[in-house]
């Protein structure tokens, strides 16, 4: 599989052939749940095309959106977890039809230690969701939820590139760790206040 795509990772031509070498390419529909809570990881992911949704589950079974994962970036945790011999902390679930191109914990290690860049690649995708679950301990503790709900709207048009959005409240409501009846009334206002238009399963931005 050929990486020349991939945005986050500019790497040397040799790098891209390894990983296209050690690599197990899989395919995922929207929807299609990539990695549970609690499982054993034995191989990271780098996205090719699509994207993934990362999610929190608390006791009671409520799920918060963590971070995205976009093409040509990976999962930190499951990195810091693979390396560690240790399990998903973690649910990854892809948010569009999704590319994945699979490597092997062991050949990560490799990997590390042959190529710098590859250690480089690992640390800016550490800062970067470093500062996206910052973001939502600061929405969560700061933020009311109307603000969050905006906000997170905008955020998935951005990653799909549109203004519209098909989505259920409830759907809505899960990422964002709330009940579905207050993302109805929120949404309702948004509507009335003219910040967004409401139709079945859809919303699009004004």
């Amino acid at each position: 599989m050929a990486l020349d795509n991939i945005i986050e990772f500019k790497s040397s031509p040799e790098i891209k052939e390894k990983l296209s070498a050690y690599g197990i390419a899989k395919s995922f529909l929207e929807g299609a749940v990539i990695l549970n809570e609690n499982a054993f990881i034995n191989s990271i992911p780098i996205v090719i095309k699509g994207s993934i949704r990362v999610m929190r589950m608390d006791e009671d079974g409520r799920e918060i959106l963590l971070y995205y994962i976009r093409a040509g970036e990976s999962c930190i945790m499951s990195f810091l977890g693979g390396l560690h011999h240790d399990t998903s902390k973690v649910k990854a679930i892809a948010e569009e039809d999704t590319e994945i191109l699979f490597i092997p914990i062991e050949k990560v290690s490799l990997l590390i230690k042959e190529y710098p860049e590859w250690l480089d690649y690992i640390f800016r995708l550490y800062h970067k969701r470093f500062e996206e679950l910052l973001e939502v301990v600061n929405a969560i503790a700061f933020k009311k939820m109307d603000e969050r709900l905006l906000n997170f709207i905008k955020k998935k048009c951005e990653l799909t590139n549109s203004n519209t959005l098909y989505v259920t409240h409830e759907q809505l409501a899960n990422e964002l760790g709330t009940a579905r009846v207050v993302v109805s009334r929120l949404l309702k206002q948004m509507e009335d206040e003219g910040l967004v238009s409401l139709g079945r399963n859809k919303i699009s931005l004004m």
